[in-house]
């Protein structure tokens, strides 16, 4: 905007000056002309009038010339008729000058052209002449000439072109500084819409001019702020439409992959990157296949681009410990030219449902199994009993002793389904009340006392600080049993358990430790699964029933506390547990 108003100025300036410069010359010249005029008449005045004096006067003419040239502060010289100098008022003698009867101003004398400017050979500079003849009744026929220095004239003119110049230079920097005030005032509302113009090109749609005037310039800008309101009311629906869709593309719950029409990945949302265990965003303009590692994905994307049909499959990803199952749905983007634009691919993580189903699978194996042990043996031992007579009474109450161990166990699995079906229930509920862990804690330490010394295992109990909370006593004391007679059943013996309740900030821990067999590092996600075991025909000779941890799981559940696993083979198995002070439901 600078440049523009610099260039404005310089354009007014120029003409400007050009104009007053071509006034001045002519004024001057004008004046120089008016200037001269008067000089030469005066000269031609004064002329007559000396001559009138000289044909009046009997004063000799050198003293005359002296005299009238002193007064009029001019040099006068007499002519005679035949072009002699016989009077001069300079210092030069009359005789010591040469014929003036060829001069110019001789010749012309008596007339307006008469005027002559010359170089004089008497004095040596430039001099203005005008003779006029005396009249012819005189005696001494001849001519008075008047003659002025140049010089005169010239320092007159010279003073007239500086008042000129010292004028016209006022009259330049009024014009200037009013110019400058007007073109600013011009420019300043072009400056404000180039302005808000560069603003808008740059998304800024917020921005406005303030003009009022109702000229041009101003329906100009009003015209500009229209244009900003409509552009930012678009872009602001446009954005917030933009936002929308990516806050609902990004937190959807399944993967979503956009690949257009030369095979480049110009969209990922942020489940990809739980799905592919990588920052896909660094996947955008690369080609699907140099990023994507999973043969069989690289594959369906390849057939929906071949077939250009909509297309699914079921996918399995292998990760570090376990395997992702998804299924992958594919989409052609056909523009309205009937080309492909590209391909849409979405990845549903079915592992959860994958996972019920092998749970319930597992399920209905494990009871079907479970049931079928104690089931097969109690009715053969019985039909034993049944079909053959036993005189051995030793023999007998062996069998006996087996059937009352098989409907002990039978009894405990259908009691422990029964107690983990009654906790999954909707309208379970829990006996809740001020509690203590430590008393609890105590309480279940003189439970399992004698079957942790049955098998000389060093078991300690004890507790720090404040462990009141409010909760169910007798279900977390079911809790501790199930955990503390699995961490007795799988210590060998001369091993120990440990039972720790202390205080933390919100909550109270239950810190369960032993010495046993530990688990597995790929074991322990699934130890809390129904009829899940680590070691199933040692499980199942110990007389568990493979339902302890799910039960122990569901009631802390309910209580809104949690539970982590920390094991290591042969080294031992510590269960944590965080159950909140207060209740929350």
């Amino acid at each position: 905007m600078e440049a523009f108003r610099f260039r404005l100025m310089i354009a007014l300036l120029s003409i400007i000056f050009l104009t007053l410069a071509a006034l001045g010359f002519l004024i001057g010249q004008l004046f120089n002309n008016l200037y001269m005029d008067e000089t030469v008449d005066r000269l031609q005045k004064e002329a007559r009038m000396v001559a009138s004096i000289v044909q009046e006067s009997e004063e000799d003419l050198q003293s005359l010339s002296e005299e009238i040239g002193e007064q009029l502060d001019l040099r006068v010289t007499f002519i005679t008729g035949d072009g002699e100098v016989v009077a001069e008022s300079s210092d030069v003698e009359g005789g010591e000058m040469e014929n003036h009867l060829s001069r110019e101003e001789v010749q012309l004398a008596g007339s307006a052209e008469g005027a002559t400017i010359r170089e004089s050979e008497t004095i040596g500079s430039s001099m203005l002449y005008y003779a006029h003849p005396v009249d012819e009744g005189h005696t001494n026929e001849g001519y008075v000439r008047l003659s002025i220095p140049i010089d005169a004239v010239q320092t007159a003119t010279g003073q007239m072109w500086m008042i000129i110049a010292v004028g016209f230079l006022a009259a330049l920097i009024v014009i200037v500084v009013l110019g400058y005030r007007v073109t600013q005032r011009l420019t300043r509302p072009i400056g404000q819409v180039t302005t808000m113009a560069n603003e808008l090109a740059k998304g800024n749609y917020q921005a406005r001019t303030h003009d009022e005037t109702n000229d041009e310039l101003g329906q100009l800008t009003r015209s500009i702020n229209t244009l900003a309101y409509n552009l930012q009311k678009t872009s602001s629906n446009y954005q917030r439409q933009q936002e929308n869709l990516e806050v609902l593309i990004d937190n959807m719950g399944s993967g979503l992959l956009f690949i257009d029409g030369r095979g480049r990945i110009t969209l990922a949302n942020r489940m990809c990157d739980a799905i592919f265990q990588t920052d896909t965003s660094e996947w955008l303009e690369y080609l699907y296949y140099e990023r994507i590692h999973d043969h069989s994905f690289v594959q369906f994307i390849q057939r929906v681009f071949l077939t250009e049909a909509h297309a699914h499959e079921a996918l399995q990803f292998d990760e570090s410990w376990s395997v992702k199952h998804y299924e992958a749905y594919g989409t052609p983007v056909i523009n309205s030219k009937g080309q492909l634009h590209g391909v849409v691919v979405v990845l549903h993580d079915i592992t959860g449902l994958k996972r019920l189903e092998q749970i319930r699978k597992d399920f209905v194996a494990n009871v079907s199994h479970e049931l079928k042990t104690p089931v097969t043996s109690l009715k053969g031992f019985a039909e034993t009993l049944l079909s053959e007579p036993m005189e051995n009474p030793d023999v007998q109450r062996q069998f006996l002793e087996i059937i009352w161990r098989e409907s002990d166990r039978l009894q405990d699995l259908v009691r422990d389904l029964l107690e983990l079906s009654r906790i999954e229930t909707y309208n379970f509920q829990l006996d809740l009340q001020r509690i203590n862990l430590s008393e609890i804690g105590a309480e279940t330490e003189r439970l399992l006392r004698k079957k942790a010394a049955d098998k000389s295992i060093q078991f300690n109990v004890s507790s720090e600080k404040h462990t009141e909370m409010i909760g169910d006593a007798t279900r977390i004391k079911q809790i501790l049993i199930n955990l503390l007679t699995n961490a007795i059943a799988y210590t060998p013996e001369g091993g120990e358990v440990a039972l720790l309740i202390y205080e933390e900030e919100a909550s109270i821990v239950c810190r369960v430790s032993d010495t046993g067999i530990g688990i597995e590092k790929q074991d322990l996600p699934r130890i809390f699964e129904r009829f899940y075991r680590v070691d199933k025909a040692r499980s199942r000779d110990l007389g568990g029933t493979g339902l302890g941890l799910a039960i122990v799981k569901h009631l802390l559940e309910a209580h809104d506390g949690t539970i982590e696993a920390e094991s290591a083979p042969n080294i031992g198995t510590t269960f944590t547990i965080r159950l909140p002070k207060e209740w929350n439901g």
